[in-house]
């Protein structure tokens, strides 16, 4: 397996590794149908900081992890109880 590190892949190369790993749910297109669980208006736009060589794949994930996925023990990840409102 080819490494993704922005350090062995050119431009060209990460916008063919991220369309290759949404092909999953079909023809690669990601028209927003929410069939998957992205829950981001715009795929281009999230990995754009991958793409033009400015986080690795890795960080874009785990950044989008943190802002949308909940934690175990009834916090959110800002520290909060789940159903308690933002002020």
């Amino acid at each position: 397996m080819k490494s993704v590190l922005i350090k062995d892949t050119t431009r060209e190369e990460r916008i063919e590794i991220v369309r290759k790993g949404l092909s999953f749910c079909g023809d690669g297109s990601c028209e927003m149908c929410s069939g998957c669980s992205m829950g981001v208006p715009s795929i281009e736009a999230m990995y754009a900081p991958y793409i033009d060589g400015k986080l690795e794949l890795s960080e874009v994930n785990m950044l989008h992890a943190t802002t949308r996925y909940t934690l175990g023990g009834g916090h959110n990840v800002e520290g909060r109880e789940t159903g308690e409102k933002k002020s």
